[in-house]
């Protein structure tokens, strides 16, 4: 019977670790959704400078503010004090107004009439340095991607305990059934019985 208790036991081990193998423990690796963008980005490069433009979703009919920052080509470093001129090539009565706000960082606002995709021309004139360059697929009424909600865990977690549950039920119905026959099993104990005397006759 001992014999048979660690083979039950055995069982309930082995089985209960095929039941956790597919869980998620906290020091496996799992792995990243990825940040998710907050604005969107354009750039252009020429021999002279480097241009990259950040701006949250564009409403056409609202106020725009674009940041841009403008660097070195060859030595990537900061324009500070470049004087700007921004228009637009599909709509050539748009108004754009430029300030710096950090070294190599400027603020560019206006007003955009329509939902399609427009392009900026950026003339820049920053020492004995000038260039004009294009900035494309700036789309107005676009909207960033939406982070895909996480996966619910819940069901796996109860699925879990109704194994570890099912598990120490039948482990507890063989205890018993292993106690049961161990009774029944149990020797009779013997009822000493007197053997009458025998008496010999001296006479």
């Amino acid at each position: 019977m001992k014999n048979l208790l660690l083979l039950l036991l055995a069982l309930l081990l082995a089985t209960g670790a095929r039941a956790h193998g597919g869980e998620d423990h906290g020091d496996a690796a799992k792995p990243s959704a990825g940040a998710v963008a907050t604005t969107f980005s354009v750039a252009a490069l020429s021999e002279s400078f480097e241009l990259l433009l950040r701006f949250e979703p564009l409403t056409k009919g609202k106020d725009a503010d674009m940041r841009l920052f403008i660097s070195d080509y060859a030595t990537n470093a900061p324009i500070k004090g470049a004087k700007l001129t921004v228009t637009c090539p599909e709509a050539a009565d748009l108004k754009f107004a430029v300030s710096e706000k950090s070294p190599g960082a400027y603020l560019v606002e206006g007003v955009f009439p329509a939902n399609k995709k427009y392009s900026l021309a950026v003339n820049i004139v920053a020492g004995d340095k000038a260039d004009l360059m294009l900035l494309s697929g700036i789309e107005v009424g676009k909207l960033l991607p939406v982070a895909a909600a996480p996966a619910a865990s819940a069901p796996a977690l109860i699925s879990s305990w109704k194994t570890v549950l099912l598990l120490f039920g039948a482990f507890a119905l063989g205890i018993a059934a292993t106690a049961l026959v161990m009774r029944r099993r149990r020797p009779v104990a013997a009822v000493p019985t007197s053997t009458p005397a025998v008496y010999e006759n001296h006479a």
